[in-house]
Parts: C-alpha cells; structure tokens; sequence
C-alpha cells in the first residue's frame, strides 16, 4: 500500500531516501504543505524545508493551512477525507450512508448483503445491483478480458478455500477438497449472463470486488465531496486514494515487505494512486488475498503494485491486473502509469511514472529500477 504521511530524509543532494514517519496531529501554527501527504510535526517540517524550500507549488494560503481530517472505518480498512474546511454533520451522515449502502450491496462478510444472496441461492436466480454496478462489472469485463481470466469477481470461493472466508476462519481446505472443488470452478465468462445491473445464476457462486471495489467507494464519497462544494481535498482509504485539486500531492510508495522504507515517491494532481501487496492480508503459510483463480493459489511472483489513473476504481483494478499481466500489455487497453517490485525485488515502472523510484547508497543491491516505455 501507498505510505501515508512519508516524511524523507534526504542525501547531500536533496534525493528523498529514507522514511522517518506517520502524520502527526498538527498543532494551530502549523503548516500542511500538500506536496507531502497530509501533515509534518515542527520537527519534520525543519528536517523537509532545509532540502526543499518552499516553491510556488508547495506553499498553501495561511488560511488553509490545517486541513480538516474525518477519519472513520469502512469496508474492513481506515479512511480519511481531508479537506481545506471541516465537513458539517449532515455531509459526514451522507457519507457514512453511501458506505453502508455500499457494504450492504457487495460485502461476501455480512448475511444480509446482496452478494451473501448469490452465494446461498441453490439453484441461482436474477439478482439486480444499484446503478454503480454497471461501470464496476464493465471494468470487471474488461479486465477479466485484459487478464485471461486471472482478474475474476467469482475469486470469492477460491479464497474462502484458502480459510479467507465470512468467518475469517483462516484455516485452509484439504488440498484433496480444494482440489476437487476446483474441478468445476465458477468462472465470471461462463457462470454469470449479466445484463447491465442485474446478474443470472443457476448456481451459488461468490462474489468478491475487492480488486476493485475499494476504488469504486473513493470515487463515490470524492463525488459527493464534490457536489457538496470540496474543490480540494483527498479521500485516502488505506492506500487507495482520490486526490482532488490542481495542487501537487507526493505520496511514498512503501516497501511491500519492509514498513518504515519507501522504494520512492508519486506525484498526484487530480489523479487517484491504488497501491496492491501480498504482505496485506497474509496468513498461514505464505497465503495471501492476491489469488490467482485459475490456479487457485497465491501469486508469487510480484510482491507489489502501484496504479496511478483518473479515477480510483480503474487504478484499484489496475494494481491487482498488475500481478498477473504485464503493465506495456495493460496499457494497450487503459491509461494510466505503474509501477512494481517483482519477487527477486527488480521494480519496474512505465517510463511516464510522474515521480521518483530511488535507493539509499547502503541498500544500492538490495533492487534494481527497469523503466519500460509501453
């Protein structure tokens, strides 16, 4: 995932390389400079500015220097929405009703979701989604195409086989049974006959969004931000986030399998980042949430992938094609720029990457950067 509030040291020569840490509550006097992302205690704030004195692009007016924050949990993470001027109750009521909504459609871990309905209806059934779900499963169509199959939204029963399941039991199945399941695996292209909004079944299947559903929820409290008048402000839920604004936002891409370091910096403006690694959600033995469904096993070779696009449910599905497709061969089919470490740590990233991949001196073997030009 994307690290919030990265805080840089720097080389001799102003290249950020080391990590120091969160954000930090603010106190009245002190400055949010949104190119890093959201706030520097008076200590970070000295160690920055001697390295990097303020420009045009990282100064804002005094009288917006603190960002309001509203930070809640949704959908099995943390959220915050910053922005320039608190957000009143009734937007804050609004918003967390957009999110139950949500969970209540697409949720595999509640009993009364409309996903918990497909996955129990023995012999199937028409069942109609909310109109957000025609621009969510033609994304889903269109990287299931771009993937041969590996970005699928029927993964939910492969994970539960892996004991990631509603009771998050994380115990996995007999290999025996596993495999013997697998024999007639649902997949989306063949089990599911979707019309717009509504989906056919003549059979349970479980469905899971994770890959890019989390986007979808960003992009849809960023439109009600929006039409409340929020001009400027960044909804980050965990490392998937939507920046709104001309005003340029770094983010820190943190090291899958080491917190605390970051493998280098994004640049946003107006642009969502969704961050994907197989340190996130682990358990048992070397098991992870990024399943391939047509092997039913944990992807090994990629450790983590960034995404940068317009908007936050393309770079969320984006993030997890990137495990399994080439970025020069995803983007024949989306635009945006990438960025990821494979397993022996080389990172690759398209040669447009708006930002800054680096390594400290002492670490100069530890990966290699490859630009791939698309």
């Amino acid at each position: 995932m994307a690290a919030r509030g990265a805080i840089f040291k720097t080389h001799k020569d102003g290249r950020p390389c080391q990590y120091l840490g969160q954000q930090t509550l603010p106190q009245p006097d002190e400055t949010w400079f949104p190119g890093v992302v959201p706030i520097m205690s008076k200590q970070h704030q000295r160690q920055w500015l001697s390295a990097n004195p303020p420009t045009a692009e990282t100064r804002m007016p005094t009288s917006t220097a603190v960002p309001a924050r509203f930070s809640f949990s949704a959908i099995g993470a943390g959220w915050e929405i910053l922005t320039e001027e608190p957000i009143g109750q009734h937007l804050r009521e609004a918003v967390l009703a957009r999110v139950e909504t949500y969970d209540r459609t697409y949720s595999r871990f509640r009993p009364d979701s409309l996903v918990a309905a497909m996955a129990t209806a023995p012999r199937g059934g028409d069942f109609v989604f909310p109109p957000d779900a025609i621009p969510l499963f033609d994304l889903y169509d269109r990287l299931y195409a771009a993937t041969d199959g590996a970005v699928d939204p029927l993964v939910g029963r492969d994970l539960e086989r892996l004991g990631y399941d509603a009771g998050y039991t994380l115990r996995p199945l007999r290999e025996d049974v596993r495999a013997a399941e697998r024999v007639d695996r649902a997949s989306w292209a063949v089990d599911v006959d979707r019309k717009g909004r509504t989906l056919r079944t003549v059979r349970p299947v479980v469905v899971d969004v994770g890959a890019a559903g989390k986007g979808q929820l960003v992009d849809l409290l960023t439109a009600l931000l929006a039409e409340a008048g929020f001009d400027r402000c960044t909804v980050d839920a965990s490392g998937d986030l939507r920046h709104r604004g001309d005003d340029a936002l770094r983010v820190g891409l943190e090291h899958p399998t080491e917190p605390g370091r970051v493998i280098g910096i994004a640049r946003l403006r107006d642009q969502a980042l969704c961050a994907s690694a197989t340190n996130r959600r682990a358990w048992g033995d070397g098991l992870h949430h990024v399943i391939d469904p047509r092997t039913g096993t944990p992807e090994r070779s990629v450790l983590a992938t960034w995404a940068i696009a317009d908007q936050a449910m393309l770079a969320d599905g984006l993030a997890t094609a990137l495990f399994f497709t080439p970025g020069t061969a995803l983007r024949r089919s989306f635009h945006f720029t990438w960025a990821q470490m494979l397993a022996n740590h080389t990172v690759r990233s398209s040669s447009d990457l708006d930002g800054e991949l680096f390594t400290q001196p002492s670490q100069a073997d530890t990966f290699r950067t490859v630009k791939e030009t698309s």
